[in-house]
């Protein structure tokens, strides 16, 4: 019998227009830093997610991407929906 594969899990499915977060190197206040980063997701296949950032965004190995995209796996671990909670939390603490 051959193995059954599972459908792929909803949360981690991306569709063009979805807004994530990515954890790379890129520019906060004139300073260059290695975090989480919003962008939205611009193109999709089976295997790999391109995100498109506002702000420059850097390759590991110091390179500014020009285009603002960055390319990640499907599954990675430096792709993610962003936390609704963490951000409600930050818009509170923002208007005391």
């Amino acid at each position: 019998m051959p193995p059954v594969m599972r459908p792929p899990d909803p949360e981690s499915t991306y569709e063009v227009g979805d807004i994530v977060e990515v954890f790379c190197d890129h520019d906060k206040n004139g300073e260059r830093i290695r975090g989480w980063l919003k962008g939205i997701v611009v193109q999709v296949d089976a295997k790999m997610v391109a995100v498109q950032f506002r702000s420059s965004v850097y390759l590991t190995d110091g390179w500014m991407v020009p285009d603002h995209i960055l390319w990640y796996p499907v599954h990675s671990d430096h792709i993610r929906f962003p936390n609704k909670r963490s951000h409600t939390q930050k818009a509170d603490t923002s208007l005391v």
